[in-house]
């Protein structure tokens, strides 16, 4: 009986001894993942705080794009309204030194971006049209108007839109294309 009891205690403390080891591996394998845990956590904190970087400085990056291109833009505008000036000043000068007298121009387009008649803003595919009836016959009286005075350069540059889109033109033969008013002006009957 004492060699059974015996057993029986050998046995408890090797099942005892077994347990205790199982349960400090699983500590350690908790402890383990735990650490590992952390570190993922703290990893992914990382990860938000450099995308939420990322996106702030792109938006800014953005912002900073948006504002060169409105200033270039302005740019543009400015370096054509002083082109055009420039032009008018050229012109004005050889016709001076020429000896031509020359109409006074007429007011300049606000922006030649925009269709004179309706607004209507030029983009890539959109057609732009010079009225093509003022440039037809130069120094001459153009044509009678239908209550028969005659309408030169002078007076049709005080009409004429200048640059109208498809809908605001006319199409006017072998000639191209004219705004409305010129349209008008030739063929009364039309009005």
């Amino acid at each position: 009986l004492s060699q059974r009891l015996a057993r029986l205690a050998a046995a408890a403390r090797e099942e005892t001894w077994q347990s205790q080891q199982q349960l400090q591996a699983q500590q350690q394998e908790v402890a383990r993942l735990q650490e590992e845990l952390r570190r993922a956590r703290q990893d992914g904190e990382r990860w938000a705080s450099a995308l939420q970087r990322a996106q702030r400085e792109a938006l800014e990056r953005e912002a900073m794009r948006g504002a060169e291109q409105a200033r270039q833009q302005e740019l543009i505008r400015d370096m054509k309204e002083r082109l055009l000036e420039l032009l008018r000043e050229k012109d004005a000068l050889w016709q001076k030194t020429e000896g031509i007298d020359t109409p006074m121009p007429g007011p300049a387009p606000q922006d030649t971006g925009l269709c004179s008649r309706c607004h209507k803003d030029f983009r890539l595919l959109s057609r732009r049209y010079s009225c093509r009836w003022a440039m037809e016959v130069t120094g001459v009286a153009l044509t009678q108007h239908w209550d028969g005075t005659a309408l030169t350069i002078c007076s049709l540059s005080r009409l004429c839109q200048g640059k109208v889109c498809h809908t605001c033109s006319m199409d006017f033969g072998k000639q191209g294309r004219c705004c409305l008013i010129c349209y008008q002006q030739r063929h009364p009957q039309a009005t």
